[in-house]
């Protein structure tokens, strides 16, 4: 399927004369497949976790974010594709448009997709994830290893997954920080300085 059709309901979805988010527009994809992990404080603080899948990043919201610490199982709600320019997107999306509020880049870098085999025979990542079931190696500033992304649930308006990191449990890895005080990987600031910026605009 082709970048425009995996985005119309991403554009249908805003007033691109109002907001600052990318429309998206063809172009070649970076040689290693991207992610990016922004926080979103809008009607309800979460995390939004994306992966580049061919020509769009394949998305899905985490309310409670990603976490280095094995024992943590967190829950990821699947939302549209979106344009592999989100990958930068930090600033304030204007009240009354689809997901207003502000959003900043937690973590971004690139990841490894890891192979996976069905009866014989090697599958590639994007059908792994339309399986239900893909594992990936992240190499971002701030979150770095194997993880895997997993559906639990599905059906219509009721997708549901799990993203874990891999490993034992008794890992030192950690949790996710409080999203009011992380600050960008990009510019160091936290939501309340992007919000406050924008403002000054």
């Amino acid at each position: 399927m082709a970048a425009d059709e995996r985005l119309r309901t991403y554009r249908d979805k805003r007033d691109f004369g109002r907001t600052r988010e990318p429309s998206g527009r063809s172009g070649e994809a970076a040689d290693r497949p991207r992610f990016v992990v922004q926080i979103h404080d809008a009607r309800r603080l979460h995390f939004d976790f994306r992966l580049q899948v061919d020509d769009v990043l394949r998305s899905w919201s985490v309310p409670r974010g990603p976490s280095a610490d094995p024992g943590d199982k967190r829950l990821a709600v699947p939302t549209e594709d979106h344009p592999l320019e989100y990958e930068d997107f930090e600033g304030v999306i204007p009240k009354g448009e689809y997901g207003g509020g502000t959003v900043i880049v937690w973590d971004h870098g690139w990841y490894e997709p890891l192979s996976h085999d069905r009866g014989g025979r090697q599958v590639g990542f994007a059908e792994s994830l339309e399986r239900g079931h893909a594992t990936f190696r992240l190499h971002g500033a701030k979150l770095r290893g194997d993880y895997a992304l997993t559906r639990f649930r599905g059906g219509e308006g009721d997708d549901a997954w799990l993203l874990v990191k891999k490993g034992s449990a008794r890992s030192d890895g950690h949790g996710t920080p409080d999203p009011r005080r992380a600050r960008s990987v990009r510019t160091g600031r936290t939501l309340a300085q992007v919000a406050a910026d924008a403002g000054e605009e």
